[in-house]
């Protein structure tokens, strides 16, 4: 068997017609494929139809462009992370230590799940006014929804500086640990005491 990820065996999915539904996952998957095999560079509307087994025009169909893969890439993880924060907000104790643990191994773990991929899809979004866009919005319903869990245990309103801070030290610490240059654990307690300080700030 093959170690290149480029040269794998097509899924056999690929070798049948599938509902929309249905292949439009399959060629999520194998794009994810792409970029933790071969780079973010690496993923063109032409490569993954050559890697999914399907003609150019039907991948053009479900994702438009480059620009617009990349996009469903991210937000699937931003839909993730949510889902995560979401749950873990809900379960998480009355206090401020409690919830910014919950914050921070919400973040650390999806992060965690998508694996060394997200940081290249991630910097691919900032080379494209319309995915730069996508992102921030993205991030400043992650903010709000932090802020508002965040709020109660503050000495003061959380300004929208250090909402950023945070965001910026989650999202470094994150893709450190991702890359295996820091322990998961220590991603989570760093993040965690940064969620602290800023709530804390009188």
């Amino acid at each position: 068997m093959s170690s290149n990820p480029s040269k794998a065996a097509l899924p056999a999915a690929a070798k049948k017609r599938l509902p929309k539904d249905e292949r439009q996952r399959q060629l999520i998957d194998v794009a994810w494929a792409i970029v933790r095999g071969e780079g973010t560079d690496a993923l063109t509307l032409g490569h993954l139809a050559e890697r999914a087994g399907v003609t150019k025009p039907v991948v053009y169909d479900h994702f438009g462009s480059r620009t617009g893969l990349l996009g469903v890439l991210y937000a699937e993880y931003d839909n993730r992370q949510h889902a995560l924060l979401d749950q873990a907000l809900q379960a998480s104790g009355k206090s401020l230590g409690a919830v910014a643990k919950v914050i921070a191994g919400a973040y650390v773990e999806c992060v965690m799940a998508m694996g060394r991929e997200l940081p290249g899809v991630s910097a691919a979004l900032a080379g494209s006014p319309e995915l730069d866009a996508l992102r921030k919005a993205h991030e400043a319903l992650f903010l709000a929804k932090c802020r508002d869990a965040l709020q109660p245990f503050a000495k003061q309103p959380l300004a929208q500086a250090g909402m950023r801070a945070m965001l910026g030290a989650a999202e470094a610490v994150s893709f450190a640990a991702a890359a295996g240059e820091i322990e998961v654990a220590d991603a989570r307690h760093e993040i965690h005491d940064a969620i602290v300080r800023i709530a804390r700030r009188t």
